[in-house]
């Protein structure tokens, strides 16, 4: 055990060298007055503008259009044959709370118990983790982060992929999270009987419904007392949600498990309500639609939860929820493994299977803003919105589509991660070849 300890203690020394020396040789992003030019803007909410120009000053968007005047003193980038999207938005991430997910002492998404609402990932976010660059260069520039535990295991917060602080990067948005109960197993390795399965189901919905009675009551007392009650952690974190100021994402995958969340967020007057993952909404996309309530789903790239289901269940299931009139956005993935600049991929593969090709970019783009509260901020290109935007060369979709640039906040960032400096380091390797 104590070896295992040095071999850990060693390998996250090394980890902070290497992020330490990545960030000592990173440029910094510069802020001014852009005018991007001549490009094809996409601007998601007011269709496409050909040979248009977007003019970033202040942090905002302040022009969008063509025969739009250029500021004088405005640094001008000219981006013929380029095309303009807003910052792509991934609500499903662990970005800032894992570092190395095989070390414990490099990760921060998980406390000890089941339910702590109260544990805001906002407060545990690193500004300075790696995965921050290696995600924004790829256009992605904004994300939910979400801690990850027990049936209730924290607030997860919006964040842009800049700043020092985590309160430079709050987006606008937190909401508490739960994993619902499941009736079924966590994967090939769950080998409990059906009988421990069902049990453990029926106590955590019991802790669940133990805790919303519990809020409940609390919420009673602090409006009785005129917010002057006692001061309870876990139930103060939970009253946004009972007075609906603040949503509950609700992690469900499996349809049963679907029908028991939609029933239970019906029982208990749930003011506000997200479902997450969702990997078999389709099975209940009618039933959702119904209830009103908007999704988060993905991963898209995936495999089907069922071992006699298509092939192809998983790509198609945001195209069959939004076809039946679900609000539908896409996410990368939850489990840390840091790929979250693939999320134009996952989006591009719902495309692929059905989902309106349109549609597909607004779930990565307005319609999370839209859930989340902030799309008079973010997800589109329009005037006084935040200059969250990139520019590349081609459709995003595409995985042979380069991004050039990337501004956050009016912020143009640097074009440089942990991957560009190993390609580059590697592509003009010295010494060359071994002398053996």
């Amino acid at each position: 055990m104590k070896k295992l300890q040095i071999i850990y203690g060693v390998a996250v020394a090394l980890a902070c060298v290497l992020v330490l020396r990545a960030q000592a040789q990173s440029p910094k992003g510069k802020y001014s007055t852009f005018a991007l030019t001549n490009a094809t803007i996409e601007t998601v909410t007011k269709g496409t503008i050909a040979n248009g120009t977007v003019v970033i000053s202040n942090g905002k968007i302040t022009a969008v259009g063509t025969n739009i005047s250029v500021p004088q003193g405005a640094e001008v980038i000219n981006c013929n044959g380029m095309k303009i999207y807003p910052g792509m938005i991934d609500a499903g991430t662990r970005v800032g709370l894992v570092e190395i997910g095989s070390i414990p002492q490099a990760t921060d998404e998980r406390e000890d118990g089941e339910i702590i609402p109260q544990m805001k990932a906002l407060t545990a976010i690193n500004p300075n983790a790696t995965v921050i660059p290696i995600t924004r260069v790829s256009g992605v520039t904004t994300v939910l982060t979400a801690p990850d535990g027990g049936l209730m295991p924290g607030t997860a917060a919006l964040i842009n992929l800049h700043g020092y602080t985590p309160d430079q990067m709050y987006a606008g948005f937190e909401g508490v999270l739960v994993n619902f109960p499941s009736t079924g197993r966590r994967g090939f390795f769950d080998r409990r009987t059906d009988d421990e399965i069902k049990k453990a189901s029926e106590k955590g919905l019991k802790q669940l419904n133990d805790a919303w009675e519990k809020a409940g009551q609390y919420h009673r007392l602090d409006s009785a007392s005129k917010g002057k009650s006692p001061y309870y952690p876990e139930m103060q974190a939970m009253l946004p949600v009972i007075r609906g100021q603040m949503p509950l994402l609700i992690e469900v995958n499996a349809q049963k498990d679907i029908q028991a969340a939609l029933k239970w967020i019906k029982d208990k007057k749930v003011k506000k309500a997200v479902l997450t993952g969702v990997s078999e909404g389709w099975r209940e996309a009618e039933n959702i639609a119904k209830a009103g309530i908007p999704v988060i789903t993905g991963p898209v790239i995936g495999i089907p939860s069922r071992e006699y289901d298509r092939y192809d269940a998983v790509y198609a299931n945001p195209g069959k929820m939004k076809a039946a009139g679900v609000k539908v956005a896409i996410r990368s993935n939850e489990d840390g493994n840091g790929n979250y600049r693939n999320l134009p991929y996952h989006a591009g593969f719902a495309a692929a299977y059905g989902m309106n090709k349109e549609d597909a970019l607004k779930a990565i783009t307005i319609v999370p803003a839209e859930i989340m509260g902030v799309s008079d901020k973010l997800g589109s290109i329009e005037v006084g919105k935040s200059a969250n935007l990139f520019v590349c060369n081609g459709d995003i979709f595409e995985t042979k589509t380069q991004v050039s640039h990337v501004f956050i906040d009016g912020w143009m960032m640097p074009m440089q991660s942990r991957q560009t400096l190993l390609y580059d380091e590697f592509l003009k390797r010295e010494p060359g070849l071994s002398k053996y």
